[in-house]
């Protein structure tokens, strides 16, 4: 059987311009001669969907765009993913279904069974749940072959959660004992680094199983916080993956079930460069589907905005990038040097606006009220006036020119509060928010590598971080030295360990209370970010929902 994996970026609520890449796409398969063409989940509406299935406009003119998708399917049979309206209008009303076109019209629909609740989905908020396998036989030249369908989560199946019992279905062994000769899984699984491998060792053992070959198609692109890598394949009967699509592209991989080109294979990217095509492909997803040509960040000469500006370059093209300066008198000579260097090297616009005239005037208006303080000794409300000064010159900026902001600040600043609300923490994408510091020092040397030449100057990479709002200033004066700081918050963050759990380990007990008292009480702060993008297991945002006024700690 020769099968499409027809891996391509939906743009969520774009229903013409999704239907029409679809029709597109099964043009090409059908000129492959492939027999089969698969979609991604809820490839019509895109994904996620959230509240717009609300929308009972949108709804219907998704299944009329599934209509004229199936109306193009003449020679050869679709898989695509759509919300199915439910005609009696029960429960929640609609599906996330798969409709199976053939002939000119849709001959089968399947609904998801499994309908997850846990980190960023919200499943059970918008859709019914779907009960029964469906098997429907697509020709071949050699004979029908009973393909049997599942949406995403139904072949995660009891297996997320280190083998706890989740639900109380088994849509896979379902759909094998339904009849099915060949398994598909239409999915929209987000990326996390270091999750393809965990996926398609998943998916394998269940085919080892059960004994039937499975064709995995997942979404491509970037929607809102979430990045979707792609990396669609196919395994065979024994659990041997012995074809993947492209990471982070869209692609039409055909693959034949008996005999699988070995050059179709491509290897997934490891943990690193699969975080830099990531953000890039996030970033670049983010700006233009918000309808932005233009990017607008501060460029300090420390390492956070040379990355985000490095990523930018390679998203959008450095002429649609543009850096800013703000020096104070607290702004080391290298700084304004390392961000001219930078923007040399990646030939990207530097403008250089001096703040220190504005901040003396805002010293001027507050030092009276200041001077009637409990302690007047200047401290972080002065070292935040800057801050607040450089996010009303890039707001204004960003306003005037019609250039998306983005923020530069990482998942460690963030996580404990080493921010400045309405300040640095202005802008419409915070790109490094789910990346730790020592992960950003990593993408600056893989940049550089990958660019062939110190794209990233390594004077930028090599001195100490500093936030530079005070004299002599460092980021370790105020939290512990990042390695162990990044260590600690993917056990308290990520893994959701309390400070026992996380002490038993080897660490400082006061060091370990420090920071969870710290990322405790910035929640606050974190609920008024920017939408960030998503590249580790627990990012903050929709994937970690945590209250503001609570005495939990």
């Amino acid at each position: 059987m020769k099968i499409a994996l027809a891996q391509f970026n939906a743009t969520v609520g774009d229903i013409d311009g999704n239907t029409a890449r679809i029709i597109e796409m099964i043009g090409a398969a059908r000129e492959a001669s492939a027999h089969l063409v698969v979609f991604p989940e809820l490839a019509v509406f895109g994904y996620p969907p959230k509240d717009l299935v609300r929308r009972k406009d949108l709804v219907a003119r998704n299944a009329d765009a599934v209509a004229s998708i199936a109306a193009s399917c003449r020679g050869v049979t679709a898989i695509v993913g759509y919300v199915e309206p439910d005609p009696a209008g029960a429960g929640k009303g609609v599906y996330n279904a798969a409709a199976v076109c053939a002939d000119g019209a849709v001959v089968a629909s399947y609904r998801k069974v499994l309908l997850p609740t846990y980190d960023v989905f919200d499943e059970t908020r918008y859709f019914s749940a779907g009960a029964a396998p469906v098997v429907v036989p697509v020709a071949t030249d050699d004979g029908p072959v009973h393909v049997g369908m599942t949406i995403c989560e139904d072949f995660w199946n009891d297996r997320q959660f280190e083998g706890r019992r989740v639900y109380g279905v088994d849509p896979v062994k379902a759909t094998v004992e339904a009849g099915a000769s060949l398994l598909v899984n239409i999915g929209a699984s987000p990326f996390v680094a270091g999750k393809q491998a965990d996926r398609e060792a998943i998916f394998a053992d269940q085919v080892r199983e059960c004994g039937v070959p499975l064709v995995s198609v997942n979404l491509v692109g970037g929607n809102d916080d979430l990045i979707f890598d792609g990396a669609s394949f196919l395994v065979d009967s024994t659990g041997a993956v012995v074809a993947r699509a492209d990471a982070f592209g869209e692609e039409l991989l055909i693959v034949e079930t008996s005999r699988p080109k070995p050059n179709a294979l491509r290897v997934y990217p490891d943990r690193i460069e699969s975080i830099h095509r990531g953000l890039v492909l996030g970033l670049r997803d983010y700006v233009h589907k918000c309808g932005f040509a233009d990017v607008v960040l501060g460029l300090s000469g420390g390492i956070d905005s040379a990355v985000t500006a490095a990523l930018a370059v390679e998203a959008l093209g450095a002429d649609h990038v543009c850096g800013v300066a703000m020096p104070s008198r607290y702004s080391s000579d290298h700084s304004v040097e390392d961000a001219r260097w930078l923007a040399e090297n990646m030939s990207v616009r530097l403008t250089v606006i001096p703040i220190e005239d504005v901040h003396r005037a805002f010293e001027s208006v507050v030092s009276s009220e200041f001077a009637t303080a409990p302690d007047p000794a200047p401290g972080i409300a002065e070292e935040n006036i800057q801050a607040r000064i450089r996010g009303n010159l890039l707001m204004a900026l960003s306003n005037k020119f019609g250039r998306l902001l983005l923020t530069t600040g990482n998942k460690s600043e963030l996580a404990v509060g080493y921010c400045t609300i309405y300040g640095d923490m202005c802008g419409g994408l915070a790109v490094l928010s789910d990346v730790p510091k020592t992960t950003v020092y990593e993408l600056a040397r893989h940049l550089n590598v990958s660019a062939g030449r110190p794209w990233i100057p390594q004077r930028t990479i090599d001195k100490e971080p500093s936030a530079e709002l005070r004299d002599d200033q460092r980021d370790q004066d105020s939290l512990p030295p990042y390695e162990q700081l990044d260590a600690i918050l993917e056990l308290y963050v990520e893994r959701d360990l309390s400070v026992d759990e996380i002490v038993a380990g080897g660490f400082d007990r006061a060091t370990v209370q420090r920071v969870a008292r710290m990322v405790d009480l910035n929640e606050y702060k974190r609920q008024q970010a920017p939408t960030g993008l998503k590249v580790t297991s627990r990012a903050f945002g929709t994937g970690r929902r945590m209250p503001i006024a609570a005495k939990y700690r």
